[in-house]
């Protein structure tokens, strides 16, 4: 069954933003100062469940008394409604978060339209064709040459690079103290795995997972060359512009390049369009903007990311699976540093948004995890 509560405006604070659900009958009519105002009756529409309501203003109370730190955005669309918008501490409707590694999800949507373009044969192609072959690199191997983008996109390449171990070559912190970001990946020397772990023959999916945005970097410089344009114009001209997409920030390497693999700036509302495309198999109002089969190859588990907590990794989107009163559902997530999550639950017919800013602190991921499991999702399946 629908809830549906009667709307006050003291109900939440002053950020909250609502979708009102204007049925046509009207009550009466007033004409005051010369403007003719109709009254309707309004309603918010929650999800069905007796409870939601307050799991929604538990999160607020949390915020309030700082047990969720730094969050600035929790946005939920059920059903292709957007049912719960609110904005803390900086931030609002128009504030561009910086979303960090969440980006790597859309990078990953724009390798699809260059493979859909007809620039890209497939995932399946050696990133190196596609570098100038005169390109001298540094630290050469046989199997460099054989690197794909698939490697790259699920982050099992042969690379030395892991942004989690401070020590590795391929930290990204040290790409960003070169000049030439793309030669910085195409030096990286060939990744060992440590005798106490499982080689990648030995695990599930034949595959190990080291996480390099140096990379997604050097996927996203492809594109550019491919599509003769920069990422940002790139990405306006296949999904933005027909997603009404017109406020973001993209960072950009010392040579120009546009750096895919991080720190996109974006509203909260668009990045659920994002979600909401993902949702709808990448079709827009009648239009097929990405390729069904693109979306699914996308979100299909390719590596083990995190062995401890079952959590797999598909072409660049975190795969969660979280337990509800209706039993385990799938989540697939765009994730980034400081606690930004973009949410697709297709059992649900979900998209959910939390921003962050809790960059680089121990509790960022737990907390935005936690509203999404505790609040959310309970707020969604009863």
């Amino acid at each position: 069954m629908k809830l549906s509560i009667p709307f006050q405006s003291n109900f939440f604070n002053s950020k909250s933003i609502f979708r009102i659900d204007y049925k046509s009958r009207f009550i009466g009519f007033l004409i005051f100062t010369g403007l003719l105002v109709i009254l309707t009756s309004s309603s918010l529409s929650y999800a069905s469940s007796p409870n939601n309501i307050d799991l929604l203003k538990q999160i607020e109370n949390k915020i309030e008394k700082n047990e969720f730190k730094q969050i600035t955005s929790v946005l939920v669309q059920h059903k292709g409604q957007l049912v719960y918008e609110n904005y803390f501490n900086n931030g609002s409707p128009e504030y561009l978060n910086n979303i960090r590694s969440a980006s790597k999800s859309l990078t990953a949507l724009l390798l699809g339209n260059s493979i859909q373009d007809g620039l890209l044969a497939s995932e399946h192609e050696p990133v190196l064709k596609y570098i100038s072959p005169n390109r001298p690199a540094y630290n050469s191997f046989p199997n460099k040459e054989k690197i794909t983008f698939q490697d790259l996109l699920t982050m099992s390449s042969s690379l030395e690079c892991n942004d989690w171990e401070q020590h590795s070559v391929g930290n990204e912190e040290k790409m960003y103290l070169r000049k030439d970001w793309v030669q910085f990946a195409l030096d990286l020397p060939e990744r060992g795995i440590p005798p106490w772990q499982p080689k990648a023959s030995e695990r599930k999916y034949d595959r190990a997972f080291s996480y390099c945005t140096a990379g997604v970097f050097l996927t996203g410089a492809v594109i550019e060359k491919l599509a003769q344009k920069n990422l940002g114009e790139y990405a306006n001209q296949k999904l933005f512009n027909a997603l009404k997409i017109s406020h973001v920030k993209w960072p950009v390497s010392p040579l120009g390049i546009y750096q895919g693999g991080g720190g996109l700036e974006i509203r909260s509302r668009d990045l659920a369009k994002i979600g909401q495309l993902i949702l709808d198999k990448g079709r827009l109002e009648g239009r097929q903007l990405l390729p069904a089969k693109w979306i699914d190859k996308m979100l299909t588990p390719r590596v083990v990311a995190m062995p401890e907590r079952n959590i797999e990794y598909g072409y660049l989107w975190w795969i969660f699976e979280f337990e509800t009163s209706m039993g385990a559902v799938t989540a697939y997530a765009a994730v980034g540093n400081g606690g930004n999550y973009l949410f697709v639950v297709p059992e649900l017919e979900l998209v959910s948004v939390i921003t962050s800013e809790a960059y680089n602190t121990q509790y960022m991921h737990q907390q935005s995890q936690s509203i999404m499991k505790d609040f959310i999702l309970k707020a969604i399946s009863g």
